[in-house]
Formats: C-alpha cells, sequence, structure tokens
C-alpha cells in the first residue's frame, strides 16, 4: 500500500516497514519503504520477430472457496505496516481458481489500506511440479481456510518463495512456512526494510535461500526459469523483483511489473468495501473539480459496487485522482489493458530505464510465454511477448531510442500498443507527479534518465 491514500498493488507499494515481532507461531509487525536506482547497460536489440496479441483477461476460469468453521475459517490478526497498517484486521477470505487444468492455482485474499475504503486484491500462485510437489509463489495469510485449500490440492509444500522485497508479500511468508516446515524457503536478493533494516529471521524467515538470475541450479531449474531486476539504491533501498517462466504452460510469473484491471471487482473483495468506497466522502469531496456532492445513504446494487471498485482503483493507480465524483472515464482509460502501473512507472521503472529495459529484453529473448500472471488485479492474462513489451513503451522515449532501420509490422504494432498502454490521464497524475518532485527534491529517488550513459 502507499503514500497518501496508498496500496499495495501492483504497482502503489511503496511504503513498508517493520516495528514489532510477534508470537513466531503468528503473524509479526513489519514494513519497508520502496525506494530505487539505476546502474546502466547496454540493451538488447532482440524484438523483430515477436509475434502481436492483445492482452485480455482469462474469462474461463472458475473460482471455488471452502469454509471449515463457523467464521469459514478466515479469522487472521493483522495490524501492520508503518504508517498504515495493512488490512482487513480480522477476517480474510481466499478464493481459489485453476488458472491451468491440473498445473497451476491462483489464490487471492483482499488487502486494504488500514481504516481506509480503498482496496485491492494480493495473489498467491500454486504450480504443481512434475515430482508431485508444490511450489508457491508469493505466500498470502495462512488462515486455516487458505491452508485447508491449499491441502485440497492434494500435495505437498515443498517450496516457498518470495519474489520481491515488497513487504505486503514479505510479511506472511514466515508464518506460511510455519504451516509447511518440510518446504524450503527461497527469497529475493538484497532484503530490506524501513526505517530498520532488519534482518530476515525478524519476520518469521528461518533457514532460507537467496534467488539468483537466471540460476541453473535451483532445484525446480528443468521447470521454472527465473531473471532477477535489481536496481542499485537511490535514497532509502534498491527495488527487487524476481519473474519466473514456468515452461510447460509457457506462462510468466511477475509481482508488480504489470498490471490488468478488471472491469468488474475480484470476488475476494467485500462488498462492504466497495459500498463504503461508493459513499461520497471526504476524499470525493475533495477530488470533485468543484461540483455539489450529494451526501445521501449508498444502497447495495450491483450500479454502487461498480462505482466502489472504479474509485479504488483510481486511488491505487494515482493516489489522488482528478475526479472522484465521477470516475468512470478515468477507469475506463487504466482498465482492460495490460499496462505497467502509474506509480510503478513513476516512481522506479522511470528511475531505472536500463536495467528495467535490459530485464524485459532478457525475459522476452528467452521466454515465449502466452499468458502472464501478476500478484494483484486480474490474472491470468492472455498475453504474448509483444504485448508485455508495449507495456514498457514508455522506456523508449527515455532512452532516446528509436528505430534505426524500417520496422517490421510486429514491431511497428507493438509501438503504437506501447504508447496506448502508456497513456496516463494527465489530469489523474498531478498529484504522483507532485509526490515525484517532492521524493526527488529530497534525495528519496532520483531524477528520471533520459538517453543511455555513453
Amino acid at each position: 500500500m502507499a503514500a497518501a491514500i496508498a496500496s499495495s498493488s501492483a504497482k502503489s507499494t511503496i511504503l513498508q516497514n517493520p516495528t514489532f515481532l510477534r508470537d513466531p507461531s503468528s503473524n509479526f509487525f513489519g514494513g519497508s519503504l520502496k525506494s530505487h536506482c539505476l546502474q546502466q547497460k547496454p540493451r538488447n536489440k532482440s524484438r523483430d520477430s515477436l509475434g502481436l496479441v492483445v492482452a485480455s483477461a482469462n474469462p474461463t476460469t472458475a473460482t471455488t472457496s471452502s469454509s471449515n468453521s463457523s467464521d469459514g475459517g478466515r479469522f487472521y490478526f493483522n495490524f501492520t505496516g508503518f504508517p498504515f497498517p495493512l488490512g482487513p484486521f480480522l477476517n480474510r477470505r481466499t478464493t481459489r481458481t485453476e488458472a491451468v487444468k491440473g498445473s497451476i492455482w491462483l489464490f487471492e485474499q483482499e488487502q486494504a489500506l488500514g481504516f481506509s475504503s480503498v482496496s485491492t486484491n494480493i495473489r498467491m500462485t500454486v504450480i504443481k511440479l512434475k515430482s508431485g510437489g508444490l511450489w508457491i509463489h508469493a505466500p498470502i495469510a495462512p488462515t486455516k481456510e487458505c491452508i485447508q485449500l491449499v491441502k485440497e490440492l492434494g500435495a505437498p509444500v515443498v517450496y516457498i518463495v518470495l519474489p520481491t522485497f515488497a513487504y505486503e508479500h514479505k510479511i506472511f511468508v514466515g508464518p506460511f512456512s510455519r504451516k509447511f516446515p518440510r518446504a524450503q524457503v527461497w527469497v529475493a536478493p538484497r532484503q530490506w526494510s524501513w526505517p530498520l533494516n532488519l534482518p530476515l529471521e525478524f519476520f518469521g524467515i528461518f533457514r532460507s535461500k537467496t534467488l539468483k538470475d537466471e540460476d541453473l541450479s535451483t532445484p525446480w531449474a528443468d521447470e521454472i526459469e527465473q531473471k532477477v531486476l535489481s536496481s542499485p539504491e537511490v535514497g532509502i533501498g534498491p527495488y527487487v523483483e524476481v519473474a519466473f517462466y514456468h515452461k510447460r504452460s509457457r506462462t510468466l510469473l511477475v509481482t508488480d511489473a504489470v498490471i490488468f484491471v478488471p472491469r468488474q471487482p475480484p470476488e475476494c473483495i467485500n462488498k462492504d468495501s466497495l459500498l463504503a468506497s461508493a459513499k461520497n466522502g471526504l476524499a470525493v469531496k475533495i477530488l470533485s473539480k468543484g461540483k455539489e456532492v450529494p451526501n445521501e445513504p449508498v444502497v447495495d446494487n450491483k450500479m454502487n459496487r461498480q462505482k466502489g471498485w472504479e474509485r479504488m482503483v483510481l486511488q491505487i493507480l494515482f493516489l489522488g485522482p482528478s475526479n472522484l465524483l465521477e470516475p468512470n472515464a478515468s477507469f475506463a482509460q487504466m482498465s482492460q489493458k495490460l499496462i505497467v502501473s502509474p506509480i510503478v512507472k513513476t516512481l522506479v521503472f522511470s528511475k531505472v530505464p536500463e536495467k528495467v529495459r535490459d530485464w524485459i529484453d532478457r525475459i522476452t529473448r528467452d521466454w515465449r510465454f502466452k499468458r502472464i500472471i501478476p500478484a494483484h488485479f486480474s490474472a491470468p492474462v492472455n498475453a504474448n511477448r509483444s504485448t508485455f513489451l508495449a507495456a514498457f513503451g514508455f522506456l523508449d522515449d527515455l532512452l532516446g531510442e528509436r528505430y534505426v532501420t524500417r520496422p517490421t509490422l510486429s514491431l511497428l504494432f507493438t509501438s503504437l500498443m506501447g504508447k496506448a498502454a502508456s497513456y496516463f490521464p494527465p489530469d489523474d497524475m498531478k498529484t504522483l507527479s507532485s509526490l515525484d518532485q517532492f521524493l526527488v527534491s529530497v534525495g528519496a529517488v532520483k531524477k528520471t534518465v533520459s538517453g543511455r550513459r555513453r
């Protein structure tokens, strides 16, 4: 979750931080503040042979859930995250979706910014290996319901993977691993936390192994490959994310690199959260462009739930969007396409364009994926390498790169898609741009780099 109206979505987590330690068999307190930097390498030019596919969320998957007690086994005490605690504090519903038949499952829970009405979904991905064991990506809160849904897959958990340094994903690794004590824990490199840079043991993560870039010695290397994005420090700490490729299903797994905002809210988000967001509160009045804001009760219907979802999304993506009273137009611009979140684009990737370009070029050069599973919003997303590259089209402008030779048809379409995917309503970007300027002025992040180092 992030900043003023913060959120823990694929792109909005910038504030995280560890503070207090709790019972090792339960949850614990912690956090950190995302920050980012630059290290420059030559770009790999290997894009001409890529095909073109328009990204879309997969509509054919079926969601299941389970309950095993009077409260559905959803109780989980969580009051963590400085300065904004991450809710829900006491009750987390888990949904399970089969993304690839007999091979990949998606587990989702709601994640909210403290006491606000802003929520999104957070996702754990489970892959069944050829050995019969389960490989867990980015664990979520280990409620009774969640653990039961995992056990219903009928296979042992053998590996638990933390693919990022981000607090919202890190906090559940320790509690989740204690439910499966025989599983190996693997973590992204360069773990850090803020304001105190505490060791992983503080988070309840013990005897973990470190994920390395293109490591062929991991016990899953013949089935799942990995590539690490690790930017140098700038200000507080580095941005770290590990991408994975499941070869058999041709699936790319990322954490916060890209998102696909669905038209409808994820099933795991509570209707009360949606209706609370639909109320015309203080934030709506401030961001109403001077229009009269009606003060009327919100009834539970499809229209109000949808309005609540649209307002959530805009606050998650922009922190302070231009108009919460009438969110439809801005929401339409941001939904139903594969994009880099405005927060991640502005505060992270635009600061380290060369590192990001090298990372995505290696991903698209080596992995012929046909679907993408991010850790937030829609998944799986039907998208190939051209669609993925298009979401990062803004890097070409930042790096001053242009096609020297006549582009192929696929590259031309990719370029056009990139411009569309990178377009964010200017009015909505004002708050985020102001935050960026402030963070640059105090040295928390560096200025956007234009062109490559010579």
